[in-house]
């Protein structure tokens, strides 16, 4: 993760690549909000699973779109919705949403034990509702209703007390209560209704994001759904001069790609979707724990990746040349899920063991990290790392020959990893806890 993007501002804004980022391999993402108290959506699978556009905004798996999906005629949650709360407006689930449970520092001692550098909590939805008294929301916020807290402060103090770096996800694009255009159905309404130009709009936002940076000074500015095509310039309430403040406010600081092609630090996946941006020098996969960002009611153990599932997914996208930005999603009591909380624990274990390979991996090995089935191999100055997602049964010859793979060893307290190698094959088996950890020294 050394190198960098590029964006048609460079020579505006320039492309930072802070040190502390390229280490971190894993962060925490929080989606948290008003949407947490009906906590519902279909499972329908992975976000780029479903090529029918209709049918995924139909059948939204994010719960956190619940306020989008219950106005589509005919959608399930249209029709889980009035049979369960009636004609009930979607901001009555800010009232409802109490929080009575959260406790920050135990949050960040729970992402810290599963080996994060990094937490982002959202800070405004697609829905409107800041989660702090963020300026011109006129009360429609948690300092003033619900939870009648400042969340993103509260965060922000109790993962940078951990040593954690702390960013924020801000939705520029959708505002589905300032802006209430009729329900997202494809692709060319999402683009549509987040690039309309709206001066008004893009001043609001822009206020909204001037005061996250001088109150919070995120290390990470996360946008989501694009930015008004009116503010994409360096004029006033613009796009450029927001990026330009925060640089100077954050200046160990990065944003990402979701500005339209505008400008950004790092590319982003989510899911299976925008995988073309695995390509790029610096990039980051996002997901949830299950199929869902917002706590989903509807989850069960089988949407959930368990702490060996995760462990699997985060060695495929470090050995790629990515970090993991994973999500979790708290009910709206304040409380994380247990089977959610059990698979940061079990990741946890792992990581506690193998996160010093993932760090500061080279990029030796990275167009041959896939080459050896059901494992991905990552380099270091003086040795490499196969990483056994799966059983792996490998000729000696096939393996990087830089490197002494008769004399790899396998990292211990992985619990029960098996490794031998002989008769010119290596061979190895995952552990409970997650993907074998393999290490061969470099040749001398």
């Amino acid at each position: 993760m050394a190198g960098t993007s590029t964006s048609p501002h460079d020579q505006a804004l320039e492309t930072h690549a802070p040190a502390w980022l390229d280490r971190a391999v894993l962060g925490i993402f929080i989606h948290w909000g008003a949407y947490s108290v009906p906590a519902w959506a279909e499972p329908h699978g992975e976000l780029g699973t479903e090529p029918d556009e209709t049918q995924w905004f139909t059948h939204n798996a994010y719960a956190e779109w619940y306020f989008n999906t219950i106005r589509i005629q005919g959608s399930p949650a249209q029709a889980h919705h009035r049979a369960t709360y009636g004609t009930l407006p979607y901001d009555a689930f800010l009232d409802m949403w109490r929080a009575e449970h959260f406790d920050p520092d135990d949050w960040a001692g729970l992402f810290s034990r599963a080996g994060a550098d990094l937490v982002i909590p959202t800070t405004k939805h697609h829905d409107g509702i800041a989660l702090w008294d963020a300026p011109g929301t006129f009360g429609r916020n948690t300092v003033e209703r619900g939870p009648r807290r400042d969340l993103v402060g509260d965060i922000a103090r109790a993962v940078r007390r951990r040593g954690l770096h702390f960013g924020v996800y801000y939705s520029g694009g959708l505002d589905w209560h300032y802006r209430p255009f009729p329900p997202v159905l494809c692709q060319e309404d999402l683009d549509r209704f987040a690039r309309t130009v709206d001066p008004e709009y893009a001043r609001y936002i822009y206020v909204h994001c001037m005061d996250l940076f001088e109150r919070y000074h995120p290390e990470v500015f996360w946008n989501d759904i694009d930015w008004p095509d009116c503010a994409k310039s360096f004029e006033e309430n613009s796009l450029g001069m927001l990026l330009r403040n925060y640089y100077s406010l954050c200046p160990q600081g990065a944003v990402n790609d979701r500005f339209g092609g505008f400008h950004c630090d790092y590319e982003t996946s989510e899911y299976q979707a925008m995988q073309e941006s695995e390509g790029a020098e610096r990039w980051e996969n996002c997901r949830g724990i299950g199929l869902s960002f917002g706590y989903n009611r509807q989850e069960t153990g089988e949407q959930y990746l368990s702490g060996a599932g995760l462990a699997a997914h985060l060695a495929d996208v470090v050995a790629r040349g990515g970090r993991l930005l994973l999500n979790v999603g708290p009910r709206a009591d304040g409380t994380i899920p247990e089977p959610q909380r059990d698979s940061l624990e079990g990741l946890g274990q792992w990581m506690s063991v193998a996160k010093a390979e993932l760090v500061g991996a080279t990029q030796e090995l990275r167009d041959r990290a896939c080459s050896i089935e059901g494992a991905r191999l990552i380099s270091h100055e003086d040795h490499a790392v196969l990483l056994g997602l799966e059983a792996v049964d490998a000729a000696l010859d096939d393996l990087p020959e830089a490197f002494d793979w008769r004399r790899a060893r396998a990292l211990d307290s992985l619990d029960a990893v098996g490794l031998s190698v002989g008769e010119g094959r290596l061979r190895s088996a995952p552990g409970r806890l997650g993907p074998a950890v393999i290490v061969a020294p470099r040749r001398r």
